[in-house]
């Protein structure tokens, strides 16, 4: 009897005990993906929301997918406000996330502050070592590098434009001068403009609300209006858009997606592109093939000029044969 009793108790202390490592298993498998490879988070501070930021994260995450990680991303907007920067970025380092998807200037910035461990990979950023992000293009940091989303020749070449096919105007800029992407485009378009027959006027915003005043004020003063990669304008560019249609002052802007928007012409880059391959660094950064250190910061690898022929007829501006063969064109998507 007391013999049975004893091997009844060892075989149910087995079952226990088995019981138990199953559960154990079950546990560690559910803390990867299904097939047992590692996932990662990526915490995505984004400045603000329009469509050329909205196109880079977009094809930074495409990048991702088509490597086949396991990823999962936590997208958060700064609605524009420097303040919300901070905050989303500790509260990515509080989450320790594997590595900071910085979008536009402002957001990587407050990441760099709040982490020197975490990596960061930042694109739609003007100049990174103005912006006090990277030591140098070849050497960025320790912890931070990414793609720029401004070809060093694209002011040059828009200015030229305008200096060409608006000879002796007064360009229009109105940017947030609390942006330091803006600051460094601005200072840019000075030099661009030096020694040409062009003269520039300048109007400051520090937030999209006043875009529509400033734009109302360079009627009169301003025979074409350049609006930079200023996040803040940007956002609220449909304000300009309207001063121009209805005053007929050709508008000039930084990048493509501002033309379906209503803007003639850019020297621009595609977006999505310059995500893409902001993606492809945080894959050979996630998977060890390479540290930040080892990734130098990027140019766009290209640009174009675009142009679009609806917002030309729109602003009064009389159609130059040359375009048709030296522009792509775009049209006005109506929302």
């Amino acid at each position: 009897m007391h013999k049975k009793f004893w091997i009844s108790l060892v075989a149910i202390i087995s079952i226990i005990v088995l019981a138990a490592c199953g559960n154990n298993d079950s546990e560690d498998t559910d803390s990867g993906s299904d097939d047992g490879s590692e996932t990662y988070t990526i915490g995505a501070s984004q400045f603000v929301e329009h469509p050329s930021l909205d196109a880079a994260y977009e094809g930074f995450k495409e990048a991702i997918a088509d490597a086949g990680l396991d990823v999962e991303f936590d997208l958060q907007s700064a609605q524009a406000d420097q303040n919300n920067t901070s905050t989303i970025a500790q509260g990515f380092v509080a989450d320790n996330v594997d590595l900071i998807f910085a979008n536009a200037t402002p957001s990587a910035q407050a990441a760099l502050q709040a982490t020197k461990d975490i990596p960061i990979l930042f694109t739609s950023v003007t100049d990174a070592v103005e912006a006090g992000l990277v030591e140098s293009m070849d050497q960025p940091g320790e912890n931070i590098t990414g793609v720029m989303d401004l070809h060093p020749d694209a002011i040059s070449n828009t200015i030229e434009f305008i200096a060409t096919y608006f000879e002796g105007s007064t360009v229009g800029v109105v940017y947030n001068a609390g942006e330091q992407n803006s600051v460094s485009q601005i200072d840019a378009v000075k030099e661009a403009i030096d020694g040409t027959s062009l003269s520039l006027t300048e109007r400051t915003v520090s937030t999209s609300a006043e875009v529509q005043q400033a734009a109302t004020s360079l009627v009169g003063d301003a025979d074409v209006i350049y609006i930079v990669t200023d996040n803040t304008v940007v956002s609220a560019l449909e304000a300009v858009v309207g001063v121009a249609n209805e005053q007929d002052i050709p508008l000039i802007v930084g990048e493509p997606d501002s033309l379906e928007r209503g803007g003639f012409a850019t020297y621009g880059i595609d977006y999505h592109t310059i995500g893409y391959r902001t993606g492809e660094m945080a894959v050979d950064i996630l998977t060890g093939e390479q540290t930040t250190a080892d990734i130098p910061v990027e140019y766009p690898s290209s640009m174009q000029l675009f142009i679009n022929k609806g917002a030309a007829e729109e602003q009064g501006i009389e159609w130059n044969d040359d375009w048709d063969v030296d522009a792509e064109f775009k049209e006005t998507v109506e929302e």
